[in-house]
């Protein structure tokens, strides 16, 4: 995955690099000019004093005219004055002759086939040299930590409005119908127009999820009515004694779609009320309570498709939850254990924390398992008519009521869903 920085990281990384390129360009020009200068100005002072040498007419007047800390050397000339190794073999021009920890400056001329040579002893002139490259290299790296200072402090005065406006979107208040616009809070710059955008697209958001609220109560509402009417028309057809056996299987099997569908009505209902911030009178229960009521319901079918039902209930939670929801997302992974179970057996446990339903089905892969609580996904389409809709529901469940759910893989096959009603 590629790196990718924050805003204020850039506007630092933006400083560092303009005061490395300025700063470095300044202290390069520095290094060089120095040192031009010191060749241009020290070559022509030699050359003078080895002009002046050149011009004595006796030996006598060579031997006292360099200076204390100047050396002279003559090809084929006296002893005292012969030249060394390291510079017989300099050609005509100005050099630099290092003899262990002192530096020279050499000025070498060729008259009639002879060699002259002048040193200048730089040790001083070379210390103070290093001296002034430590300076600017010291200089080089403060302004780079000045720059990376002053582009921090700039980064947190730029993107503190950025921050802030973040902050505000992200609230959970920002899609309430009374929330006040963003754009008034800040000035008319960019930050600005994009509080105004965040204002349209935060309108916009709120038509929409009013239009789901009102479509969802109306919807849950208006089919209570005709379920009531199934239920009770199915109650009425089981006391009729003339029914055999195959229809009041049939019947039997009305009644519980009926009781499923007004149940997830009723939990549709609770959503859309929650949602739109209006109070709950729903329902409290245990999880024991809830687990129970549902063990009950679904043994028959579990067992009558050749399944075995584990239900573990040695340590439930005490606390009440909200029946409605709690009996739609046990409900929910228990029919879906149920549905994509061939052979094996169904597990229920109830712990400190939560629940956990398990079974020896197919298994979900694990390409499907990060998009299995999107609406509309199905593990296999060739079972059943399912929309793909019970998994969406608990996910959403989840996450309005603050509860947690994983799901990992069964060993040998099959699905292991994790459901924590407290933080983890």
């Amino acid at each position: 995955m590629a790196f990718r920085q924050s805003l204020s990281q850039r506007i630092v990384t933006a400083f560092v690099l303009m005061s490395l390129l300025v700063a470095g360009a300044f202290a390069v020009g520095t290094v060089v000019t120095v040192h031009g200068v010191e060749q241009r100005l020290l070559s022509a002072e030699l050359g003078r004093d080895l002009d002046r040498l050149l011009r004595m007419e006796n030996m006598d007047e060579w031997r006292l005219q360099p200076q204390p800390d100047q050396l002279f050397y003559v090809s084929d000339g006296p002893v005292e004055l012969a030249m060394t190794e390291d510079v017989a073999g300099l050609s005509e021009g100005f050099h630099e002759v290092f003899r262990g920890p002192q530096s020279f400056h050499a000025m070498v001329r060729e008259v009639s086939g002879r060699h002259y040579v002048l040193l200048q002893d730089q040790s001083d002139f070379e210390a103070r040299e290093d001296l002034m490259y430590v300076v600017v290299a010291v200089g080089f790296i403060f302004s780079l930590l000045l720059a990376a200072a002053l582009g921090w402090l700039l980064a947190r005065q730029v993107m503190a409005p950025v921050t802030r406006l973040a902050h505000q979107v992200r609230h959970r208040d920002q899609l309430l119908a009374l929330a006040p616009p963003l754009a008034p809070d800040y000035a008319p710059d960019e930050v600005g127009q994009l509080a105004g955008a965040f204002d349209e697209t935060l309108n916009q958001l709120r038509e929409v999820l009013n239009r789901e609220q009102l479509f969802t109560s109306d919807v849950s509402h208006e089919l209570r009515t005709p379920l009531m009417v199934l239920a009770s028309s199915c109650e009425l057809l089981l006391e009729n004694p003339a029914l055999d056996e195959r229809a009041r299987r049939q019947v039997q099997r009305i009644a519980r779609a009926s009781s499923d569908m007004r149940e997830l009505v009723q939990t549709f209902l609770l959503l859309a009320r929650a949602q739109s911030g209006q109070a709950s009178l729903a329902q409290q229960a245990t999880l024991a309570q809830v687990a129970d009521e549902l063990v009950a319901q679904w043994r028959a079918p579990i067992e009558s498709k050749g399944l075995r039902l584990d239900y573990l209930s040695d340590h439930s939670l005490s606390t009440l939850f909200n029946a409605p929801f709690l009996r739609a997302v046990l409900g929910n992974l228990l029919r879906n254990a149920w549905h994509y179970t061939d052979s094996g057996h169904i597990r229920l446990s109830l712990g400190a924390d939560g629940f956990v339903v398990e079974d020896s089905g197919e298994g979900i892969s694990e390409a499907l398992r990060e998009s299995v609580f999107e609406p509309f996904v199905r593990v296999n389409r060739e079972r059943g008519d399912g929309l793909g809709l019970g998994l969406s529901l608990v996910k959403r469940i989840c996450e309005h009521e603050g509860w947690q759910i994983r799901l990992q893989s069964a060993q040998p096959h099959g699905c292991r869903f994790e459901v924590r009603l407290t933080s983890f």
